[in-house]
């Protein structure tokens, strides 16, 4: 079962270098890995160039940029029946694609598996929504985010299995680009399964005490995808409109004001700030966000 990893890269290189030193040591060989390159420079060019004779490289240099619309070119040019996004500076357990197989091939059913995502530890959850139980979840519990995400090409809706241009950096709306598609998987249809036990590795780049700017802009993403379904009158949204624009981020304000936790707070408030305004502009300005 051959794997196909796309890698959408822009402005880094050596956190590129560390990715490719943990595929380097993956006990499961089969796999390519699709470089879509949107740097300009060539600043990865030598570091691609050592890993060729090493492993199985499709260098790809565009003249575009964006996130989501990187990693739909590179599905086109996969060859792989499992597919998979990591970000540029995420980086791979030892047996990260030997367990993704042996899950595939022992859940018949299995069309879409999320690992976890840890902060470079084997205990510290990093970015995304990660949980220490496996299981399997629908779209009302949405696990994972867009680089712990696995998808099966025979068994996820083919029509659906697209990345929405709108959304992902370099887009519109900076961020929620892996929700967007797993949501739209899920409706679709697909079992998704979860498992901690699979680790992926990134830094935590979602917490507070990086300031709010940051949330303030992956923020808009989340009620831009909202607002995408709202629009579509699917009234399963309705879960995430209460969730997400209401109730969550008042009780972390809450929370927040309780420990007297300011920059806490700070960051809470510019998640609902930043929902809201992804949800009220969607489809209705071409002014990225």
């Amino acid at each position: 079962m051959k794997i196909s990893l796309v890698l959408a890269t822009l402005g880094r290189d050596a956190e590129v270098l560390d990715f490719l030193k943990s595929l380097l040591f993956q006990t499961y060989k089969n796999f390519e890995l699709i470089v879509i390159d949107q740097n300009r420079d060539g600043k990865i060019d030598a570091i691609l160039d050592s890993y060729r004779a090493l492993m199985d490289i499709k260098h790809v240099k565009v003249q575009f940029t964006g996130n989501a619309r990187a990693r739909d070119y590179g599905i086109g040019l996969a060859q792989g029946r499992i597919v998979a996004f990591p970000d540029d500076d995420c980086a791979y357990d030892q047996d990260v694609l030997e367990k993704v197989v042996a899950e595939f091939k022992q859940r018949a059913d299995l069309a879409i598996l999320v690992a976890g995502s840890y902060d470079f530890s084997a205990t510290r959850f990093s970015i995304g929504v990660n949980s220490h139980k496996a299981g399997y979840f629908n779209r009302f519990r949405m696990m994972g985010v867009e680089f712990t995400q696995f998808f099966d090409l025979q068994r996820v809706d083919r029509q659906q299995f697209h990345l929405d241009h709108d959304f992902g950096i370099g887009s519109k709306y900076s961020g929620a680009e892996g929700f967007e598609l797993l949501y739209r998987l899920l409706r679709a249809g697909g079992n998704a399964f979860y498992t901690p036990e699979i680790k992926i590795f990134h830094a935590n780049k979602d917490h507070y005490t990086l300031g709010t700017a940051r949330m303030l802009m992956y923020s808009t993403g989340i009620g831009a995808y909202i607002r995408k379904f709202t629009n579509q009158h699917d009234v399963f949204i309705w879960y995430y409109i209460v969730r997400k624009m209401m109730v969550a981020p008042v009780l972390k304000m809450a929370l927040a004001l309780l420990t007297v936790n300011p920059q806490k707070l700070a960051y809470s408030f510019y998640n609902l700030v930043g929902i809201w305004r992804g949800f009220l502009t969607y489809g209705k300005s071409e002014k990225c966000i």
